[in-house]
């Protein structure tokens, strides 16, 4: 049975790369002197730490267009609500997506079933794998979840006949 996967996955590496190049930009600006701006890296968690609101957008703006530059999609970053840390700091947390949460791949498989194409959609741990008896039913099954999913960068890999 000719099937593929439905994946969200980024490449860490980039994201990486990016976060330690805010980090260079944020040191090396005027505006950021003398406070505690900084920005870090952890198990898939991008935190802002900064003394505004204000502060928080203007490096939150660098880092788009850091990850940007480096060919990672903004879409992959689920941004959280700033929230006040202690005294006149405050942080934002913005979680790396990798992988498809049961919610969005419920999603995925109802839009299959819901149209009239001959194809199988299951949930398998991080992914959705879709089968059919024919590679059009396939391809007819990727544009179909290009148009509908816009929400996040999914991509389609394990392409087997």
């Amino acid at each position: 049975m000719p099937s593929f996967d439905t994946v969200l996955e980024t490449d860490l590496v980039k994201v990486k790369n990016a976060v330690e190049n805010t980090s260079k930009e944020i040191g090396t600006r005027f505006d950021f002197k003398g406070t505690p701006a900084a920005i870090e890296l952890k198990d898939k968690e991008i935190s802002l730490i900064g003394n505004s609101d204000f502060q928080i957008d203007q490096m939150s703006d660098i880092l788009r267009s850091k990850l940007t530059k480096a060919g990672v999609d903004i879409r992959f970053l689920d941004v959280g609500k700033i929230e006040k840390i202690g005294g006149d700091k405050v942080k934002q947390v913005s979680k790396v997506r990798d992988g498809i949460e049961a919610e969005q791949a419920k999603k995925i498989q109802q839009l299959i079933k819901g149209s009239k194409i001959k194809v199988q959609a299951s949930i398998q741990e991080g992914k959705v794998r879709i089968t059919g008896a024919k590679r059009d039913d396939l391809q007819a099954a990727q544009a179909l979840i290009r148009a509908e999913i816009s929400d996040f960068p999914l991509s389609f890999d394990n392409q087997r006949d």
